[in-house]
C-alpha cells in the first residue's frame, strides 16, 4: 500500500527580491514549478488515470458514489488515480482509491477562496499556476474519466479533446460518465460543430460515453489490453 506522504506545496518565498516580480523573471518561478512537479510525478510507479468532475457534488449522491466506485475499480485493475485534490467528484474518486489501498494523487490549485485538500490523498502537490497543473494531468495520465461538472470541468474536457484531436498527446481513452448529463452536449457538438464542418466525423470517436463506473473501467481495461499506449477502441 502506498504510504501517505506530507502535503507538498510548490512555492517560493513571499519575501523574494523585488526583481522577481518582473514578468521576465516570473519565468523562473514557472520553470521551477514545472521541474519540481515533473520530478515528483515521474517517481510514481503506477499507471495513473485522471478523474474530473464537479467540486459541488455531495457525498451520498449518485455521481459521488459512482466516482467513488470508479476510484475503487481503478485500483483493483492496477491503476492509480489523479484528481484535482478538492471536494465533490475529486474527493469521491480519491476516496475510492484510498479505501482500496491504492494510489490517490491530488494536484491541488491555489485559489482566492482556498481549496481545502481532501483527506484521501496518498500523494499531494499544490500548484500556483493552472496551466502547469493541466500539463501534469495530461502528461501523467493513461486515460481521462469525466463526470458531470460546471465551467471548470468543461475547461478541462475541452483541453483534453483539443490535445487528442491535434495529436499533441498520445491517443488515450476519454470517457464521459452519465449519458443523461452528457448526451445533450454531444448532440449539440454533432448538430453544430460537425454539421458546419468545424470538426471531422472521426473527431467524435475521441469520446466514449458510458453510464456507470463499471462500464467506464471495463472499457478502459479493454483499451489497454496491449498496454497503456495500446489500441483505443472505436464504436
Amino acid at each position: 500500500m502506498p504510504q501517505k506522504d506530507n502535503h507538498r506545496r510548490i512555492e517560493y518565498s513571499r519575501s523574494q527580491p523585488e526583481f522577481l516580480n518582473m514578468d521576465a523573471w516570473r519565468v523562473m518561478r514557472v520553470m521551477g514549478e514545472f521541474v519540481e512537479s515533473f520530478d515528483y510525478m515521474a517517481r510514481i510507479p503506477e499507471m495513473l488515470v485522471s478523474v474530473f468532475g464537479s467540486a459541488r457534488v455531495k457525498a451520498g449522491s449518485q455521481d459521488y458514489e459512482s466516482a467513488r466506485e470508479v476510484g475503487r475499480r481503478l485500483v483493483e485493475a492496477g491503476y492509480g488515480v489523479i484528481t484535482g485534490g478538492g471536494p465533490g467528484i475529486m474527493e469521491a474518486a480519491s476516496r475510492g482509491a484510498f479505501e482500496a489501498k491504492g494510489r490517490s494523487v491530488g494536484l491541488n490549485i491555489e485559489l482566492p477562496m482556498e481549496q481545502k485538500p481532501n483527506p484521501y490523498q496518498t500523494n499531494s502537490l499544490s500548484f500556483r499556476y493552472f496551466f502547469i497543473r493541466k500539463v501534469c494531468f495530461l502528461k501523467y495520465s493513461t486515460a481521462i474519466i469525466v463526470y458531470p461538472g460546471g465551467f471548470g470541468t468543461m475547461d478541462e474536457l475541452s483541453e483534453v479533446m483539443t490535445m487528442l484531436q491535434t495529436g499533441k498527446i498520445s491517443m488515450i481513452p476519454l470517457i464521459l460518465v452519465d449519458k443523461k448529463f452528457w448526451s445533450g452536449f454531444l448532440r449539440w457538438v454533432k448538430s453544430s460543430m460537425l454539421e458546419k464542418d468545424m470538426i471531422q466525423p472521426e473527431d467524435m470517436e475521441i469520446i466514449k460515453l458510458v453510464d456507470s463506473a463499471e462500464e467506464a473501467v471495463d472499457y478502459l481495461c479493454e483499451c489497454h489490453r496491449y498496454g497503456p499506449h495500446g489500441t483505443v477502441l472505436r464504436d
